[in-house]
């Protein structure tokens, strides 16, 4: 009884104490035991918010506690949404994202005002508001599809692009609808709605990724660049509210803006999302949860009428949409199932038209009753359709989604090298541990979390044991920062009298594919480096090498600036490299531009038209003709400059003087030097393969669809 006392338990429960440990009991258990059942885990979660909640077993009112943690969850969604997308896959399917917006917007509204108007007769005001309830949709499946993988399929880009489309439109309806009804709606309405969106528009988009890129430049502390994307997603939904619309337009634009400056692969990227799913949109779901109301199934058949008319119309017409889109673009049954599962549920957007059509009051009843822009009937119908169409859109989702991952993994070609994937990066300086880490991470192929490799060598024969602390130092610092991203890095503590010796023994042993080397930001390419480089890895490692200049975050990188000598498309190695270059765009979302001859240009763009990312091509037939373009290239630009080791194809003497340059013209820049993988001399037989090399670009180019493509199915 002393116990009971202390907490004073009641119902519903008070104790914040108690209250939390309830839900984050629910978060860890509800899934796993509605998963045995094949129930989806976000379906889980809703279910337990509905038998815990007001409506259920009462344990718990949806308070304003609840209500915070899961406005900042459906924030969450949105924002997520916005930062995962594939920005070049966007762009690509931008058409088809307004066609599938106008589909999913039209359809339902037709079918809801014939509903409307016809079989539930409401006024003309009510219909159209009721429309623009089944045109709106909440993207309550993402978390589930975005799990499972396939976030960056075409698909899920169209819905997303589409989702902000409908859900704009639908929430300028309810604006001027309630407008109308109040009197409001004049030319200073329409005049003052459309500045607040451009202004709104404009400062995301526009200010938005400045002050981001400044704010990474200058902060490295994982928690306050974590609070600072907080602060940016609600700060953007605040701005979408004193424009006029809703927040979760705001969150999702934020993301977008801030995609380029939080690599997929990143730190700070595994931190958002680990966030978001652990925290903000479980509360969200178990919220939407407490809505649901049982009872309205036994209260009157008016009730129950309503609901389903509103459940038949909302699935039917995101069904039709989604089969049109399907059908107009030639997709999948599995792909129509995502965009059908992603659209379905309605939630959010909404529940805001209908508690706002049920707060207004348009008349009185003889009895002195209020009629209200939307009755109770509606309301009750609402709760209905939101817990059906969950329900519908957790199961189909996750069906395609899973459909999709599955072929996806038995589809992947066979590609022997990116499957032995290994990366080597020898690190002596903490202070470039963290970034020579975080390229190794960006330009791996695999899916395969392992396969990366910190390597420090002791090579002092005095060594008093303080070498031995530093070096443990920096491979722990390293394999933290890798262990962020969720990352497997092996620490390797070498002694060895030589260090070029030291790198490649440990490349033969660990059969590395590649090598990341690191320079220090106030330090350029010294000739005793290039010595070292030239006489020992390069003529002694066949392996692609890296060498690494860094003068930002690699996340505040706006252009990669690739300079490719000619006859580069004929070396073994031109696959390998430029799979890397494709990983980089892919998990950074910065742009590749290319400065090569017309002819190596023209297998990089048959790659890129089959494999698009964000690129521009500029031809350039003089090797040194890029130093002179060196004013058109900008700080947060890098550098990437490929060059070649002698005797292989497209080795040029004046590849001796680049580095030269380099530490001369662009010392404001970052800036990365390839050096390509190169067959030996000689095969295991002793045959001369020289020749082979030089004649083997159009046979091997199918590394490049291979490697690339395995790039894409991840």
């Amino acid at each position: 009884m002393l116990v009971w006392s202390v907490f004073e338990i009641s119902l519903p429960l008070t104790n914040p104490v108690i209250k939390f440990l309830l839900i984050l009991a629910i978060i860890l258990f509800a899934p796993i035991v509605l998963n045995k059942i094949k129930i989806p885990p976000l379906l889980g979660l809703i279910i337990a918010g509905a038998i815990i909640g007001p409506h259920g077993f009462n344990l718990m009112e949806r308070d304003s506690s609840i209500i915070l943690s899961g406005t900042a969850g459906l924030l969450y969604i949105m924002f997520l949404a916005g930062l995962e997308i594939d920005l070049a896959d966007f762009k690509k399917n931008s058409s088809k994202s307004f066609v599938f917006g106008m589909y999913t917007f039209l359809v339902p509204m037709g079918l809801g005002i014939l509903a409307g108007g016809w079989i539930l007769e409401l006024s003309w005001a009510s219909t159209i508001l009721l429309a623009s309830m089944f045109a709106s949709h909440t993207l309550i499946a993402y978390p589930l599809i975005s799990k499972l993988g396939v976030a960056k399929n075409r698909a899920v880009n169209i819905t997303v692009g589409g989702t902000m489309i409908t859900d704009t439109l639908a929430l300028l309806v309810l604006a001027i609808i309630v407008g109308m009804t109040t009197g409001e709606v004049n030319t200073e309405f329409w005049i003052r709605l459309s500045i607040s969106i451009l202004l709104f528009g404009l400062i995301v988009i526009v200010f938005f990724p400045i002050i981001g890129r400044w704010f990474f430049k200058r902060f490295e502390d994982s928690v306050s660049q974590y609070i600072f994307v907080l602060m940016m997603v609600f700060l953007g939904a605040v701005l979408a509210e004193l424009a006029g619309i809703e927040a979760i337009i705001g969150a999702f634009l934020a993301g977008l803006t801030l995609n380029r400056l939080i690599p997929h692969t990143s730190p700070l990227m595994n931190r958002i999302e680990f966030v978001g799913n652990a925290i903000f949109i479980p509360f969200f779901l178990i919220g939407v949860g407490m809505l649901i109301d049982y009872s309205v199934f036994f209260k009157d058949w008016e009730t129950i009428k309503v609901g389903a008319v509103m459940i038949v119309v909302a699935t039917l017409a995101k069904f039709i949409a989604a089969w049109l889109t399907q059908k107009t673009y030639k997709l999948s049954v599995d792909e129509r199932s995502i965009i059908f599962g992603l659209s379905n549920a309605q939630a959010a957007a909404t529940l805001a038209a209908v508690l706002v059509g049920y707060s207004i009051v348009i008349g009185e009843t003889p009895t002195g009753e209020p009629i209200r822009l939307l009755g109770e009937n509606i309301l009750n119908g609402t709760i209905l359709m939101i817990l059906f169409t969950c329900t519908i859109a957790s199961f189909v989702a996750q069906r395609g989604a899973k459909n999709i991952a599955l072929a996806e993994a038995y589809g992947t070609l066979d590609n022997e090298y990116l499957l032995e994937e290994k990366i080597l990066i020898p690190i002596n300086n903490i202070e470039n541990t963290d970034e020579l880490v975080n390229l190794g991470v960006i330009i791996k192929s695999s899916k395969n979390k392992d396969g990366l490799y910190a390597l420090n060598i002791i090579y002092n024969q005095y060594n008093d044991g303080s070498a031995d602390k530093i070096a443990n130092k920096i491979l722990t610092r390293a394999t933290v920062t890798a262990s962020a991203t969720d990352t497997i890095l092996h620490g390797l503590l070498r002694y060895d009298l030589n260090i070029v010796n030291g790198i490649i023994s440990v490349v033969k042993e660990r059969k590395i594919t590649d090598l990341i080397l690191g320079l220090h930001e106030s330090k350029g390419i010294s000739d005793s480096f290039l010595g070292q480089l030239s006489e020992g890895i390069l003529s002694k490692c066949d392996t692609t090498t890296l060498i690494y200049k860094s003068v930002q975050p690699l996340a505040t990188i706006k252009r990669h600036v690739v300079i490719v000598p000619s006859r580069a498309e004929k070396e073994i190695g031109f696959p390998y490299w430029l799979v890397k270059l494709w990983n980089i765009a892919k998990n950074s979302g910065a742009k590749l531009s290319f400065y090569a001859t017309e002819e190596t240009l023209k297998f990089i763009k048959d790659i890129h038209l089959k494999y698009p990312i964000e690129a521009q091509f500029t031809e350039c037939d003089n090797w040194l003709e890029f130093l002179k373009l060196s004013q058109e290239f900008h700080k947060d630009d890098n550098i990437i400059v490929v060059l070649s080791r002698k005797n292989n194809p497209s080795y040029q003497n004046s590849m001796v003087e680049i580095p030269k340059y380099l530490n001369e013209r662009f010392k404001q820049n970052s800036f990365i030097i390839i050096y390509p993988l190169q067959e030996r001399e000689t095969d295991r037989n002793g045959i001369d393969l020289t020749d082979a090399t030089i004649k083997q670009p159009l046979e091997k180019l199918d590394e490049i669809g291979k490697a690339i493509a395995k790039i894409f199915r991840q």
